[in-house]
């Protein structure tokens, strides 16, 4: 089954490379650009310790195909996805689509157009551009895969289309607990670095930054378990600081965002969880990761 990548940022070019690495048929689709016709790319993707390896990966638009017959993979920002599920209905809802996305409820507009094969990845892997063809990548963990709604493919079946030596999948039962896991992490991390201007690795090495992430995960933890999801509030606070001490150094993707003036995804984060609260007369209880996501949606906005 040939695998189309939506979304050429870091994170799609590393899966595309890995892919077409392992002899698997791969295209890689722009997200945002409907015009252009299709070419050939060469992508390096660069390891921590000095390897590479590079692949001739084909690139083309939205609009230059009629249907997506195969798996569909999304790596664009999720805040594309409304726009996105109106030009997928008529093109790739018969097709199973793995979305590899932070945040909560992204999947809801292709389950409001009705798709039937949807499934969640939870990504441990950090990529960046360190030049214009070529990708910094560092895998972390196996990044788990589940089921949002299923019909006919198999959750096997879709982690063995994407799983690499290169790039690892899992299957994973319980995708929900692990979604807000690391939708906490993020709003965590996607929120106080970008406002400090500092790298990951701030949560170990300063105790004043630390207090203010151990307040936000309470206040997210007492959502998630108002939802069903039962997570504590020393198991994220273990994970932020596990996160910081390994990417020491590296700079948040929202950081990256602001600076670059692109718009970010905070809205499916710090705002999705206060949505949520407010739904369940909670939002007194999400104060700070409230303030913190409005901060980080004004300083986005100042920038561009």
């Amino acid at each position: 089954m040939k695998t189309y990548i939506i979304g050429a940022g870091s994170v799609g070019k590393t899966l595309a490379v890995c892919l077409h690495h392992q002899g698997k048929e791969v295209e890689l689709i722009r997200g945002r650009e409907g015009q252009g016709k299709p070419h050939q790319q060469k992508i390096t993707l660069q390891f921590k310790d000095g390897s590479s390896i590079e692949a001739d990966i084909k690139i083309s638009t939205l609009n230059n195909h009629k249907a997506l017959e195969g798996l569909v993979v999304l790596t664009n920002k999720s805040f594309g996805n409304e726009a996105l599920a109106e030009k997928l209905e008529s093109i790739a809802k018969k097709s199973p689509l793995v979305l590899l996305q932070n945040g909560l409820g992204v999947e809801q507009p292709f389950l409001e157009k009705g798709f039937g094969e949807l499934y969640r990845c939870v990504l441990f892997m950090t990529s960046q551009h360190s030049a214009p063809n070529t990708v910094s990548y560092k895998p972390v963990a196996e990044s788990p895969i589940g089921i949002i709604k299923q019909k006919t493919s198999s959750l096997e079946t879709v982690v063995g289309l994407l799983d690499t030596p290169n790039f690892r999948f899992v299957a994973e039962r319980n995708i929900q607990r692990t979604i807000w896991k690391k939708a906490i992490a993020n709003s965590v991390f996607n929120s106080i670095c970008p406002l400090l201007e500092v790298d990951n690795g701030i949560f170990h090495r300063n105790k004043e930054v630390l207090a203010i992430a151990q307040r936000v995960i309470t206040e997210c933890v007492t959502i998630a378990n108002k939802k069903g999801v039962d997570l504590g509030t020393s198991e994220l606070e273990d994970q932020i600081l596990t996160i910081s001490r390994m990417s020491d150094g590296q700079f948040i993707s929202t950081l990256q965002d602001i600076n670059n003036k692109r718009e970010t995804e905070i809205d499916t984060l710090n705002f999705e969880i206060y949505r949520m609260a407010q739904a369940m007369n909670l939002s007194d209880r999400v104060k700070e990761t409230r303030l913190l996501g409005e901060l980080v949606k004004l300083k986005s906005e100042l920038h561009r």
